[in-house]
């Protein structure tokens, strides 16, 4: 039986990567942070209760600022492959905490990755690695982007997503270790954190129409994004994993779509035809360095892994759209 350890295993694309784990017979443990309140809600489904006798699923304890604990996970378990999902994650939110920012979602890939050199200089295994990149990395390099195109951030978290790309590559370069980069473009569900753009959106509709919110806030509505349907970007971080040899690949639709067209779409599927006199623009909202649009070149992924998006952005922002509406059992506007 494989083994997998997910670093990021409480977030949307933690626990959809979890569940395809789990499907196809794999061990999986994954790290989770001390808190006061549950954060594993998008993982009761699949829990198990840690006194079942050999479980297939084993929350641990800890966090990526900490290289002494990842580097005692990693040698106790002995898993066959790592996932690195883990980091501070909001792009507006890293230009207000830029060193913590720095310091979980660039040196966290590092610490990881010291831990399985250190393993396989000890151990006659190997350990593949999956380093979740992003578009953001791109920042405001002219879209469309591939695996050769050029980084210019414009965040914090960009920047720190940009030193952990380059240190999984310098690590498969300096010490033969099979280590990937997924430069993942947005990718959504009803999993998505609540802050973030598109679940904002369909969340606050429901509010909206569940008579707890009168208004709806918002940046930049211009800005143009690359919009995936997140279980299926897990399916091509698993693929990456399979291949005979460790390389990066860019993961998306090759469609853009702007934050307005969101916004239209989601209140049409909640049967609100003017969605204006819902929304109002709040500038505490926009970024200092605006990311203008991402459009991915997914033609390596198609060709190697055999992966294409099957989800459409009409059919993610529906499913998004409902599923926040029966969290809040409240029916469309028309029904």
């Amino acid at each position: 039986m494989k083994k997998a350890f997910v670093f990021g295993i409480t977030g949307q694309d933690g626990s959809y990567l979890t569940e395809l784990l789990l499907e196809k017979g794999y061990e999986v443990h994954g790290l989770i942070r001390r808190s006061s309140t549950f954060n594993t809600s998008r993982l009761e489904h699949i829990y198990q209760d840690p006194h079942v006798e050999h479980p297939k699923l084993s929350l641990h304890y800890g966090d990526l600022s900490d290289a002494g604990n990842i580097r005692k996970l990693i040698f106790e378990v002995q898993p066959d492959e790592v996932y690195n999902l883990a980091a501070q994650s909001h792009v507006r939110v890293s230009f207000d905490i830029p060193e913590y920012t720095a310091d979980i979602t660039g040196l966290g890939a590092l610490r990881i990755l010291e831990a399985i050199k250190d393993f396989e200089k000890s151990h006659d295994k190997k350990i593949k690695f999956y380093q979740a990149s992003s578009s953001e990395m791109f920042g405001s390099t002219p879209p469309p982007q591939n695996e050769k195109t050029p980084f210019h951030p414009r965040s914090p978290y960009g920047c720190a997503k940009v030193f952990a790309y380059h240190t999984t590559v310098n690590y498969r370069e300096a010490y033969n270790m099979f280590a990937v980069n997924g430069i993942l473009f947005n990718h959504e569900s009803s999993r998505r954190g609540e802050t973030f753009v598109t679940r904002k959106i369909t969340r606050g509709i429901a509010r909206i129409l569940a008579g707890l919110d009168k208004k709806l806030y918002l940046g930049n509505l211009s800005a143009r994004r690359d919009w995936g349907y997140a279980k299926e970007y897990m399916e091509a971080a698993w693929m990456m994993l399979q291949q005979d040899k460790p390389d990066d690949y860019v993961i998306g639709t090759g469609e853009t779509h702007s934050v307005k067209e969101f916004v239209q779409a989601a209140f049409k599927y909640a049967g609100i035809s003017d969605w204006k006199k819902y929304v109002e623009i709040d500038p505490r909202y926009y970024r200092p360095t605006e990311v203008d649009a991402l459009i991915a070149d997914p033609t390596k992924a198609r060709k190697k892994l055999k992966w294409k998006p099957k989800t459409t952005f009409d059919e993610l922002v529906k499913l998004m759209v409902e599923e926040d509406l029966r969290a809040y059992n409240v029916t469309t506007k028309e029904a």
